[in-house]
């Protein structure tokens, strides 16, 4: 069944979009990423703008992630605390992304600029998941590698401005929580992601947050700063789509309770490795695309006033 998309100015099928929605859910609940690092790529391919694409993906990430982080809260793996100084850090970065994409926007290098984004960003922290994934999955397997256990001690803890986070047990300084919340901010408003692919290894590896706790909060985050910046490109770009926001929104939701359910019955160790092979074959997706030749070539001149 086509749909046409008002803002996109495309027709694409209502099942597609309602099918994809439901993907991303389902990964959203599982890993605790929005999804976006999927979902913008995959409506690149069937021929959403990617401006409008990017925005519009900023919308759907928040019912996928609400929908998911009710779960963790039944579960009790929500750290709010740390979430809160994610979040500030999230709306400040949020809203420098949103300028910088207008102004990309206005010179026509949205779309150049969101593939590098995505090829650089998901082939370092792919790789970089892939290979912590296996040196966790070798230590599960041999108990004489569980000793000694995961560092706690860091550059991180020794920076000012320390606070208490009870459900994650750290003490550590604010700072680092702070950029981090930033860094996705910005993604979040650039590429049209959750920015879950950058801060669940940032939390468990920087901040050294305990799994069971990293989904939630991760999820936690999302929701406000992805709600932000579908608000900020609705009033400054003009560029979010409603009705594939409502479709992409519906699947999404229904997906991040399977996911969750799906990731209670898997280890951690195992969620990670899944997460990196996922982001990998995006990041090699996308490259491909970047440097295959297109099947139609134009020729960009000066127009005439």
């Amino acid at each position: 069944m086509q749909i046409y998309l008002p803002i996109a100015e495309v027709s694409v099928n209502a099942f597609l979009l309602l099918g994809l929605g439901g993907l991303v859910g389902v990964l959203s609940g599982m890993f605790g990423v929005g999804g976006g690092f999927l979902m913008t790529p995959l409506l690149f391919f069937i021929g959403i703008p990617p401006a409008v694409a990017v925005a519009t993906e900023a919308n759907q990430i928040v019912a996928s992630s609400f929908s998911g982080v009710l779960a963790h809260l039944r579960r009790k793996t929500v750290d709010l605390k740390m979430g809160m100084v994610l979040l500030a850090g999230g709306l400040v970065g949020a809203a420098i992304g949103v300028r910088i994409f207008k102004a990309l926007k206005e010179i026509g290098q949205v779309e150049l600029l969101v593939t590098l984004c995505y090829v650089v960003f998901l082939g370092v922290v792919g790789g970089l998941m892939f290979i912590e994934s296996l040196r966790a999955l070798r230590r599960s397997r041999n108990p004489m590698a569980k000793l000694p256990p995961r560092k706690h001690h860091s550059w991180v803890h020794g920076l000012p401005f320390k606070m208490r986070f009870r459900q994650s047990q750290l003490y550590i300084s604010a700072i680092p929580p702070l950029v981090i919340g930033a860094s996705v901010g910005v993604l979040a408003a650039i590429m049209g992601v959750g920015g879950g692919f950058i801060m669940v290894p940032a939390m468990i590896y920087i901040l050294g947050m305990p799994t069971k706790v990293v989904v939630g909060t991760s999820l936690f985050q999302i929701i406000f700063v992805t709600g932000f910046t579908t608000l900020m490109h609705a009033t400054q770009n003009f560029t979010v789509d409603a009705v594939l926001a409502v479709l992409l929104l519906i699947g999404g939701v229904i997906g991040a309770q399977i996911g969750a359910q799906l990731g209670v019955r898997l280890r951690a160790e195992q969620l990670r490795i899944l997460l990196a092979i996922m982001v990998l074959g995006v990041c090699a997706k996308l490259l491909f695309d970047l440097v295959l030749e297109p099947s139609e070539l134009f020729s960009i001149g000066e127009a005439g006033h």
